[in-house]
């Protein structure tokens, strides 16, 4: 059985793989929280249009297309993962290349659709070589994905990985420290497991994030 400890290695030895150099400072996840949205956007539509062009961080010179994100505006279930990646960035839209697929997969294993969940990441813009966002790039986007929070109003949230749980949660907990547990923002009931690409490096564990899944499907049946 593996350990806090083996577990906390083997998801630095990942960050590492992909890239990462720093988390998000604990600052600019309380600072999420804290925001003030007023007035409050009217539509995702709107959010689309104040988005149209942002030059906040230095993402915008390397990518090709912001994706702001996709689903009803008034889906129960939000997911929320780290940035888009060299398909989302060329199409325009979350979680469509291999991870969305494996994304898909989770989802149709407890029969949940695409289509009544919406989907958006921490970061709009595609961190260049899909290296983890950096602090500053991350604070830069957060406006935006809180006020998709606010307009869409969830009733449960599942973070994909570390940095979007981190973020939401406004902590510096790893993530082993966070699944298996039913966390709370602003009212709106939050699961953590692990981004889809994590699994596709490790697969073995597929079978926690199934078990996570499985309390994220008793919650939302529970809420809907």
């Amino acid at each position: 059985m593996r350990t806090f400890w083996d577990e906390l290695a083997l998801y630095l030895e990942y960050l590492k793989a992909i890239g990462v150099k720093a988390l998000p400072k604990k600052k600019a996840f309380e600072r999420f929280l804290k925001l003030d949205l007023s007035p409050p956007p009217k539509s995702l539509a709107e959010i689309a249009k104040e988005i149209e062009g942002c030059t906040r961080c230095k993402l915008h010179r390397t990518r090709t297309n912001i994706v702001l994100g996709e689903g009803p505006e008034n889906a129960t279930l939000m997911f929320i993962g780290e940035a888009p990646g060299r398909d989302e960035d060329l199409e325009g839209r979350p979680f469509v290349g291999r991870a969305g697929k494996l994304l898909d997969q989770m989802l149709g294993a407890i029969n949940i659709r695409r289509a009544e969940v919406y989907i958006t990441n921490v970061v709009k813009c595609r961190p260049p070589g899909n290296r983890t966002p950096e602090p500053d790039e991350i604070e830069a986007c957060l406006p935006y994905l809180a006020k998709q929070i606010k307009l869409i109003r969830p009733r449960l949230i599942c973070t994909l990985g570390l940095v979007a749980a981190q973020t939401v949660l406004a902590t510096t907990q790893p993530l082993s420290r966070l699944r298996g547990k039913i966390h709370e923002i602003d009212g709106i009931k939050v699961v953590v497991t692990y981004h889809p690409a994590f699994l596709l490096r490790y697969p073995s564990y597929k079978a926690q994030a199934l078990e996570d899944l499985k309390l994220l499907k008793r919650l939302y049946e529970e809420l809907k």
